[in-house]
């Protein structure tokens, strides 16, 4: 089974997480922050330029799909 909780504040995510600890759940949570390094935030920006400038092509899910079958 899969609950999907999203916390409004962090006293909010405390006292949830302390009540599945307390029932002895086992539970996973996902880490919202995503931490890049320079290099990564520079190849984003780099493509975000690329693309912007034209020289770079998007392509549709359906034409990825279609491309790979």
């Amino acid at each position: 089974m899969t609950i999907v909780v999203n916390p409004h504040n962090q006293l909010e995510e405390q006292a949830l997480l302390a009540f599945l600890d307390n029932m002895k759940c086992d539970y996973t949570r996902d880490d919202e922050t995503i931490t890049l390094s320079g290099a990564q935030q520079e190849e984003i920006l780099e493509r975000d330029r690329l693309y912007e400038a034209g020289e770079m092509k998007s392509y549709s899910l359906d034409e990825i799909i279609t491309h790979f079958n």
